[in-house]
């Protein structure tokens, strides 16, 4: 499916307004919903094309402006140590509770959005995909595909470092897609066992992956990018979306 021109919202919440970019195929109808999550250095050229991808299997893709809190509208954060450093530093200092009502002023914006279907998914890497997962929380998210959240073996997420993420597992009342990199010493094995321990225990609904892959393999710049995984993992999760979300 080919795409309209990026809709640019500015959503209210109450941490200040939200810059959102909406992205959405072209052709007239209603699609599901997918409430997506970038990286630590917002909205990059990657985290864009990604969302493209997503969007062009006939979904309406919105995507907020993690740190709008603290950075200018339109902020990218380089990917070198610099970017890397504010990204780290604004994760912590963030408050697990504003992350959660951005989840919701997204949420409530595609419900009413006049493309969208009323079925909502999410999706992110990194941190994204740890916000995918409390998006997950929400009553209203039917499907999940969090790939490699980064702090949710750690309870390490938003200011104080001690987020009640996996605690609240039993709240999930869609289905998740998880996927993980081997050799991601982000989310080390001993961290992926708890995380798969806490979803079983909690009787949640996933499906779970492992790959031969670093960290940030579905970034499209740099060395650690995998295409063959890019291709197949973005292509199993258009499926696990299409299932959970119903057909267009």
């Amino acid at each position: 499916m080919t795409l309209r021109e990026p809709e640019i919202v500015e959503l209210q919440t109450p941490s200040g307004p939200m810059r959102t970019s909406v992205l959405r195929p072209a052709s007239p109808g209603r699609y599901p919903g997918l409430l997506f999550h970038s990286e630590i250095f917002q909205i990059t050229g990657p985290i864009h094309r990604t969302a493209a991808f997503l969007a062009g299997h006939g979904f309406v893709v919105a995507l907020p402006e993690i740190y709008h809190e603290f950075l200018p509208a339109g902020t990218v954060l380089n990917y070198d140590q610099s970017g890397s450093d504010i990204g780290n530093r604004l994760k912590v200092e963030k408050p697990i509770e504003a992350y959660d009502a951005d989840n919701r002023a997204v949420l409530d914006f595609l419900k009413q959005h006049e493309a969208c279907s009323g079925k909502l998914g999410s999706f992110g890497p990194c941190i994204g995909g740890h916000l995918t997962y409390r998006a997950a929380l929400q009553p209203d998210v039917s499907a999940a595909a969090c790939f490699y959240p980064t702090d949710l073996h750690k309870r390490s997420l938003g200011l104080g470092m001690n987020d009640d993420s996996l605690a609240r597992a039993r709240e999930i009342c869609g289905e998740l897609m998880l996927v993980f990199g081997r050799q991601d010493p982000h989310v080390p094995a001993e961290g992926r066992s708890m995380i798969y321990q806490a979803l079983t225990s909690a009787g949640v609904n996933f499906t779970w992956h492992e790959v031969n892959a670093a960290h940030a393999f579905l970034r499209d710049e740099g060395l650690r990018f995998d295409s063959e995984l890019f291709h197949q993992l973005l292509g199993m999760t258009v499926n696990f979306f299409r299932r959970a979300l119903g057909n267009f």
